[in-house]
């Protein structure tokens, strides 16, 4: 951006500093101080104004003012490092490990929020040891709040950070603080070749930023690693070790093989994080199971998998995640890799999110139903529709997020009617391949908690949406490809109270009928590649809450139908929605 003049300069500063909020007279004097020092570069203003934004003390902005004044020097990019020092001074122990935490990322990448949170719970940077998830949620928002996070982007209702990254002043700031090695260290581990041509593990060697333009660096593999300074549960001799003050380890670059590193892993006796979504694994690598202070374990597979019974050694696992190798199929459904925990998983009472293709829970082992729920489990996904028993769902009942896929020859998660009411904290449910003989025949299966519902080729006809219409609390409905199948939606019944967002993607849906009372509150409708429907609902406008209509991959008459909506809206004194319309079908 270009920089600023003084009023411009004041103004960015007030807004970020003050907000909403009325603004004192000693402040203004001050603040506009600190405003000129800044010299009218605008991220300076922002890290600056956000560093005061949580201050109400007139002295501890005048200490910053004499701060600004003392750290400004003549070379632009120099005074904003300094400066951007200065706020990451002002930062909390927990806070400053969580920033630097975005070095060990590519430079100028977006992350996904989740996985990001789950790995600070995993290293021990929050405090709390019950709402882990809330405490993450207030670090990352307190950082965004000082300007040191940038948002990139956010949930359809503005409430949730979905993906963020740092400045690359900021990213620069984190490796600066990081070689300074007063938190933890960041190194590499780099595979090479050896005399005989196998691949080995080279000696750790110190961090190196590399661009896409130097593979060369690392064409066999790359994997990053973070290391205690020196560990309090070491004894001098083994401070010396850096294997067993590595405390992380993530793969960067595709490895050509997953053996070089599992061969090493059991030296590496205090990690808490492995991420090796880079990795192609074809069983579970047994080595694994010594890292007994292993909290997040991340891996990649081609082929089924089968947890051994050994997993129980992992008492602090808390994310276990597995991802699918992503393959192309021209025709026919793309087999799902299915992965089998033996009943020893039970016994992991740490464990709070379990994300894989497909997996199978054993029931809990008999007589011994209380001691062995997953207590903290908050997330589990994707769930056998086999295993939905009452012994499991008694055994994970405060989950919030689940995900369930229907299972070949199985009767379905809903053969026991009033299952999932015993989940009594379930926000979110996503299903896969339900089909109508398994759809429930009242709303009074679904937990009223239930506020988000995903399908997924669940191949309904779209008058079990009536069934769902009923449910209290639900806020969002995403109809994903092959949810509904059918030319036809006419709603039977008024409902959908409370339903703030529609998405439907990938239908043939062809005629469309419905009135103000089947969406009441509805305030944002997506429709991706419904090549086939050519009108939404002329009544659509009557919904005063409406605001978005976004299209992609759909035909031209229906950007013109939505426009008439919008058209529509304006006649009747409301405020128009704003259409949004990419990629039309058939241009």
């Amino acid at each position: 951006m270009d920089l600023m003049g003084p009023d411009e300069s004041w103004s960015l500063f007030k807004s970020v500093a003050f907000s909403s909020e009325a603004l004192p007279y000693e402040f203004e004097t001050v603040g506009k101080q600190i405003a000129d020092e800044c010299h009218g570069l605008p991220l300076t203003i922002v890290v600056v104004a956000g560093l005061l934004k949580s201050k109400r003390a007139i002295e501890d902005w005048r200490s910053v003012a004499k701060d600004v004044k003392s750290f400004v020097t003549n070379d632009p990019d120099e005074r904003c490092s300094r400066v951007l020092g200065l706020s990451y001074d002002h930062l909390t122990s927990d806070l400053k490990a969580c920033l630097l935490h975005f070095g060990i990322f590519p430079e100028d990448s977006d992350i996904p929020v989740k996985n990001l949170m789950r790995k600070w719970m995993a290293e021990g940077f929050l405090k709390l040891e019950n709402d882990l998830e809330g405490e993450a949620e207030k670090c990352l928002q307190e950082l965004v709040d000082r300007c040191l996070v940038l948002v990139c982007k956010k949930s359809r209702d503005g409430t949730k950070i979905i993906s963020c990254k740092v400045h690359d002043l900021i990213y620069d700031l984190c490796l600066t603080e990081l070689q300074r090695e007063n938190i933890y260290i960041m190194n590499d581990i780099v595979l090479g070749v050896s005399k005989r041509g196998n691949l080995s593990m080279q000696k750790m060697q110190p961090f190196k930023r590399v661009t896409g333009g130097e593979i060369d660096y690392c064409p066999n593999g790359l994997y990053r690693a973070l290391l205690t300074p020196v560990h309090r549960l070491l004894r001098d001799h083994d401070n010396n070790d850096l294997l067993k003050r590595t405390r992380s380890i993530f793969s960067l670059h595709l490895s050509f093989s997953s053996r070089v590193l599992k061969s090493e892993l059991i030296h590496f006796k205090l990690l808490k994080v492995l991420e090796l979504r880079q990795i192609e694994i074809d069983n579970f690598p047994l080595q694994i199971l010594s890292l007994i202070w292993l909290s997040y374990l991340s891996l990649q597979c081609r082929e089924n998998l089968d947890i051994p019974p050994e997993i129980c050694r992992l008492w602090n696992l808390q994310t276990f995640i597995v991802q699918e190798v992503q393959t192309f199929i021209v025709r026919g459904p793309s087999r799902i890799v299915k992965i089998t925990f033996p009943e020893e998983i039970w016994g992991l009472m740490q464990l709070r999110h379990l994300k894989l293709p497909r997996f199978y829970l054993p029931d809990c082992p008999s007589g011994s139903v209380d001691k062995g729920r997953l207590s903290n489990l908050q997330t589990i996904a994707y769930l056998s529709s086999r295993c939905c028993t009452k012994e499991v769902i008694l055994g994970i009942q405060n989950v919030k997020k689940l995900g369930i896929v229907q299972d070949e020859n199985d009767y379905g998660c809903f053969r026991d009617a009033g299952l999932f009411n015993n989940l009594h904290q379930l926000e979110t449910l996503s299903l896969q391949y339900l089909f109508n003989r398994f759809f429930p025949a009242s709303a009074e299966a679904f937990p009223a908690t239930l506020k988000k519902l995903k399908l997924k080729r669940a191949f309904l006809s779209w008058s079990c949406l009536d069934i769902i219409a009923e449910l209290p609390n639900l806020e969002v409905l995403k109809l994903m490809a092959d949810a509904c199948h059918g030319e036809e939606w006419y709603p039977n019944v008024e409902g959908f109270t409370r339903l703030k967002l529609l998405i439907i993607v990938f239908t043939n849906l062809k005629y469309w009928k419905a009135t103000y009372d089947n969406f009441p509150v509805l305030e944002s409708l997506v429709l991706r590649h419904c090549r086939c429907l050519k009108e939404i609902p002329i009544e659509f406008a009557e919904i005063n809450s409406l605001q978005l209509i976004e299209l992609t991959g759909c035909l031209p008459e229906l950007g013109e139908s939505a426009a008439r909506i919008q058209q529509e809206q304006e006649d009747l004194g409301n405020n128009p929605v704003d259409v949004r319309i990419s990629n039309p079908w058939g241009f």
